[in-house]
């Protein structure tokens, strides 16, 4: 019976049609997918033109290219010349306008009642890093310091600036998170032997400054020691931003516990000032002065300030006689190193530096030079006639 029927005209025309209908359904379906992925290869060319086809980044942005005529370069020169030579005059006279006091003090010969004395501290530190040897240095400032008058060190031949040395800090520790781990760029000042990590790590931490400088004013009886701020010394942004010290009591078992003072310091970091508790950890002001680099190896950096709240230093620092005690604990003579101490004055530019005057005197003459030499030429050939 069901032959019967599979094999009737009508069957056939029926199943005939539900082919067709088929067929145009895997059309239909062969079409929508070949579709969806012509869009999925469009969005990624798309994608790939505007990451890669950009007309900056192959160079087709609109572009103006000036023609350099006598009319447009004669005048330039001119101007640049006429505008930085008066700048360079006005920052030369701020620059000659600030005080400086320098005093070298490498050389100075030690005090202390030990064999050592009468031998120069440089001496005494190289034979044995540990000794402490102190010295006076007499000097005489010739002329009153206006107020403000501030305390330099000076190193020369040190270079803070090798790329080594520069990446030697670990920043996430200076930031006072407590750390297990300290990256390679510490090492070999990353842990001390028994596995404690130095805090802080790194060589620029490890070769502090560690000379102590106290300033007298030459008296009788006695000379008068000059009271000398120690706060107030770091960039504000650095001591609120980059630098703080870990949660909990600044001591060895709370906030530094698992950490060891650096290889060459003599003290641990939670006692750099024991007079003031606040300025101590990885906020202390000395440290965080330390730690920014400089870029050329004979450079100072900022250690006290005079204050000047006290009588007879209200206005400046008068001309006088006076001494240097200095606490001799920094070695320079592995790296034929020189130290100095200096007093100066600031201008609205900062401390005394020529440079920049001389830099934008220089150029304006140059300027200047050029404008008339292309000018005479200008004058003498520009016109002529092409035959």
């Amino acid at each position: 019976m069901a032959t019967i029927e599979i094999e009737s005209p009508a069957n056939v025309r029926i199943l005939e049609r539900k082919v067709v209908i088929l067929e145009n359904q895997i059309h239909d379906l062969k079409y929508r997918i070949i579709s969806n992925e012509r869009k999925v290869a469009e969005e990624k060319r798309r994608k790939l033109d505007s990451k890669f086809k950009q007309k900056f980044k192959q160079q087709r942005l609109p572009a103006w290219q000036p023609i350099l005529t006598a009319d447009t370069v004669l005048p330039a020169f001119f101007l640049i010349g006429l505008l930085f030579i008066p700048l360079g005059v006005a920052l030369l006279y701020f620059s000659e306008n600030v005080q400086q006091f320098e005093l070298d003090y490498t050389d100075c010969v030690s005090i202390d009642a030990t064999e050592y004395n009468g031998q120069p501290c440089m001496e005494v530190i190289s034979k044995n890093v540990s000794s402490k040897c102190s010295c006076l240095e007499p000097f005489t400032l010739d002329k009153d310091f206006e107020k403000n008058v501030y305390m330099y060190y000076g190193l020369d031949n040190f270079y803070q600036n090798h790329r080594r040395y520069v990446k030697s800090r670990y920043d996430y520790q200076l930031l006072g998170k407590k750390v297990t781990t300290v990256p390679s760029d510490c090492e070999p000042f990353g842990k001390d032997q028994d596995g404690n990590i130095y805090a802080p790590c790194g060589a620029i931490a490890n070769s502090m400054f560690n000379d102590t400088l106290k300033l007298y004013r030459k008296a009788s009886p006695e000379n008068e020691e000059i009271k000398l701020l120690k706060r107030g010394i770091a960039w504000p942004t650095d001591r609120t931003l980059k630098f703080k010290n870990p949660p909990g009591a600044l001591n060895q078992t709370e906030a530094f516990a698992g950490t060891a003072k650096p290889l060459y310091w003599t003290k641990s970091v939670f006692d750099l000032d024991p007079d003031d508790p606040e300025n101590n950890g990885f906020q202390n002001e000395d440290l965080i002065v330390w730690m920014r680099s400089a870029a050329f190896p004979k450079f100072r950096k900022l250690y006290r300030k005079i204050d000047h709240s006290e009588i007879g230093y209200k206005f400046g620092l008068p001309a006088d006689n006076y001494l240097l005690e200095v606490e001799y604990n920094y070695p320079v003579h592995a790296f034929d190193g020189r130290k100095r101490m200096f007093l100066s004055t600031t201008s609205f530019l900062g401390g005394k530096n020529s440079f920049l005057g001389i830099a934008y005197i220089t150029v304006g003459a140059i300027c200047l030079l050029l404008g008339i030499i292309f000018l005479i030429i200008h004058i003498k050939f520009g016109k002529r006639k092409v035959t």
